[in-house]
């Protein structure tokens, strides 16, 4: 007898993730994302310090895209990945127009002023993020202490 199993769709999306991940360009995502990282941290440091880098503007720029972004497009997990960037990116640009549009109503516009306002905006959004992944490491790890407790040991005796 031969028994025939269905693949649900959760588990036939990450076996094909699993086989399109192999190869060598399987260790690229990290790579990047850490080098936007460090391109955007060096726009934020040139800002700050005042730089007459020539640089200075489009990292900052980089800087200012991207923090936003990165914070929505980790609470928008759900979506397929272009859904999320397209998303992220659109959402990235509403942050930025709403703390310009604030700081100049206000009368207080400033480069460092809205770098720190995008800066802590991102912060928040990615707070409920950094909570969730919180509570479900802390959800884990109470249940392995309860299978622990559960499990009873048995220990051979001599005869």
């Amino acid at each position: 007898m031969r028994t025939i199993r269905n693949k649900t769709p959760a588990t036939a999306r990450t076996d094909d993730a699993e086989r399109a991940r192999s190869g060598p360009g399987r260790d690229l995502a990290p790579l990047l994302a850490g080098a936007a990282t460090a391109v955007a941290g060096c726009g934020a440091l040139f800002a700050f310090a005042d730089s007459d880098s020539p640089l200075r503007g489009p990292l900052t720029l980089f800087f200012l895209l991207v923090t936003p972004a990165a914070a929505l497009g980790a609470a928008l997990r759900g979506l397929e990945p272009f859904g999320r960037l397209v998303t992220a990116l659109a959402g990235s640009i509403v942050v930025n127009m709403l703390v310009a549009q604030g700081m100049l109503a206000v009368h207080r516009w400033s480069v460092r002023g809205g770098l720190v306002a995008v800066t802590a905006l991102s912060a928040l959004m990615l707070l409920p993020v950094v909570a969730r992944r919180l509570r479900g490491t802390v959800r884990r790890h109470a249940s392995q202490v309860a299978d622990d407790k559960r499990s009873v040991t048995v220990k051979p005796t001599k005869t």
